[in-house]
């Protein structure tokens, strides 16, 4: 007697879910594939998209007090001043705005707009604000050497960059949200 195919492969997939609702060993969860984490170019997209946003409103902010510093005419020693003052806050600007989103909510406008997030490895949760600097200070030192702490993730399981390793992190599709 024989017993047809999709019988068994039916009767297997009930067996599964029952031991899954029971929380027998089938309901233990299993590692993420490599397409549950997103590549190079999802995670490039969204950090154009963000580099557009950064830059964009510090140009507008510039532009503006330029502007309305060019009106009033002040002495050069102050101009000079404004200038280094404004020139801190210009490299300021992107940092704060990375550690801010990262720590809030684990997702920058960039990130939200390719359905990703950044979280903590071990907690699965948005970072700590100081994680999250150290995480965007560790960006800029990868991307100085010839971007190989960004092209590293070619090679990672989980598609980590050296800033990921750096600060503990993982970037994650949302649930649901993940490219078949």
């Amino acid at each position: 007697m024989s017993v047809e195919p999709s019988r068994i492969g039916t009767e297997r997939a009930q067996a599964e879910a029952i031991q899954r609702l029971r929380g027998g060993p089938a309901a233990a969860p299993s590692r993420k594939q490599a397409s549950d984490y997103p590549g190079l170019v999802t995670r490039t997209i969204a950090f154009t998209l963000d580099a557009i946003v950064v830059t964009g409103s510090a140009a507008l902010v510039g532009v503006t007090v330029g502007l309305a510093l060019s009106l009033l005419h002040l002495p050069s020693e102050v101009d000079k001043l404004i200038a280094a003052v404004f020139g801190g806050l210009a490299l300021m600007w992107p940092a704060a705005y990375f550690a801010f989103f990262w720590s809030s909510t684990g997702q920058t406008p960039g990130s939200r707009v390719m359905s990703i997030t950044v979280l903590d490895a071990r907690r699965r949760g948005p970072l700590k604000p100081r994680r999250a600097l150290l995480r965007f200070l560790a960006l800029w030192v990868g991307a100085l050497a010839l971007l190989s702490g960004l092209l590293v993730m070619l090679w990672d399981d989980r598609r980590r960059c050296f800033q990921d390793r750096v600060a503990r992190t993982i970037v994650v599709y949302l649930a649901g949200q993940a490219e078949e």
